[in-house]
């Protein structure tokens, strides 16, 4: 898939794979790669029709870039999008290594370039830049990236975090002019960010009023680059389905009641101190407005665990949440990043159910749109 080529059907679709089975109603335990759990989880997105799997980073995780080329020898199709943070390894030295797992898995990788937005989290790895020079440095790295993926002779760049004389463009990623960058952070700073290097600009689950305000001023500033048609949008939720919408909705209370229980039992009080990065600060605002601020959306597990990470579900029967996705997509959005609170379950649901239901409708809207031209 090329950088902003979409699937034939209109529509992206992006799971997320652990090393091992964790979430907030699984605690991790044991060792902390299970290579059988990873494989499975990733067959189950390849055969259920999932365009890519993202691969986090944590501060504490196993190395992601090996997690997927593991991943990759086990699976036909799916792509994978690996998170990385900049600054903990040399710009020249990340290009190389997803321009080797491009080539090792048929042209299937992509790059999540995530800043960071804990500082305590930053510290952990060594980094303690503010958050306004991690973003610097985020744009400075980025450029580099491109500058190498895309070359024919060897780079050179003088900047305010590297000085690079003679960089080997030797190792070519498959996909021709590279690696897609897709892009998360909603503070000032990354938007500024986002508008001149993100393909693909990712953001938590929000009410439609906030994707609307956020895609514009995305747009807004990609357009300073004379790139505002060039950013595609991506919206993350934990979709929480059953046979009919009251069972969806007493399975949300029941997920939302064993969060409770596993943070209990972890002596996990209330952040105090609130969430630093400012797209957990969204997911919260969103949550201000109530459980179920608006349709299928429902805020209670971001307001009960601090909103950190994507922490917001939409709720209903497949064909229900489906809907909820048009909606979604009629205000730009076109890729949906989703996954599970029982995360190997869920996604063998969602090929089964979700997925064919929401390429359908947006399949239909596509058509619509072209009959509508045509006349």
């Amino acid at each position: 898939m090329s950088l902003n080529t979409l699937p034939a059907d209109g529509v992206e679709f992006i799971g997320m794979v652990q090393p091992r089975q964790q979430s907030e109603i699984h605690p991790a335990s044991g060792p902390s790669i299970d290579p059988g759990y990873l494989v499975a989880s990733a067959q189950a997105h390849d055969e259920g029709g999932f365009d890519r799997i993202l691969i986090g980073w944590f501060s504490d995780g196993p190395d992601g870039l090996q997690l997927a080329a593991h991943a990759g020898a086990h699976t036909k199709k799916v792509g994978f999008l690996v998170a990385h943070r900049p600054g903990f390894v040399a710009p020249t030295n990340a290009a190389r290594a997803y321009a080797t797992l491009d080539q090792l898995t048929g042209g299937r990788a992509a790059i999540h370039v995530i800043s960071g937005g804990d500082d305590a989290d930053q510290a952990r790895d060594g980094d303690w830049l503010s958050k306004d020079e991690r973003y610097a440095r985020t744009d400075e790295y980025v450029s580099i990236l491109k500058s190498v993926w895309e070359g024919r002779a060897p780079v050179d760049h003088e900047g305010a975090y590297y000085r690079i004389k003679g960089a080997s463009p030797a190792v070519r990623p498959v996909q021709q002019p590279r690696v897609p960058v897709y892009f998360g952070g909603a503070s000032e700073a990354a938007l500024r960010v986002a508008g001149k290097q993100a393909d693909v600009y990712a953001l938590w689950g929000e009410t439609h009023a906030q994707v609307r305000e956020i895609v514009s001023r995305v747009r807004a500033e990609a357009a300073k680059h004379g790139r505002a048609d060039q950013v595609r949008f991506s919206l993350s939720f934990r979709p929480i389905l059953a046979e009919t919408e009251e069972a969806a909705w007493a399975k949300a209370e029941g997920i939302l009641g064993r969060i409770r229980e596993v943070r209990g039992q972890s002596a996990l009080g209330p952040n105090s101190h609130g969430p630093q990065n400012a797209g957990s600060q969204r997911l919260l605002a969103a949550a201000a407005l109530g459980d179920r601020p608006e349709g299928r959306l429902y805020t209670a597990i971001a307001r009960e665990t601090g909103a950190r990470g994507n922490t917001t579900a939409l709720v209903g029967t497949p064909e229900q949440v489906a809907e909820a996705f048009l909606e979604y997509y009629d205000l730009g959005v076109t890729t949906f990043l989703i996954r599970g609170f029982d995360p190997l379950e869920d996604a063998l649901e969602y090929g089964r159910s979700l997925l064919p239901a929401t390429r359908r409708l947006v399949a239909e809207r596509l058509a619509r749109r072209v009959r509508v031209a045509a006349e």
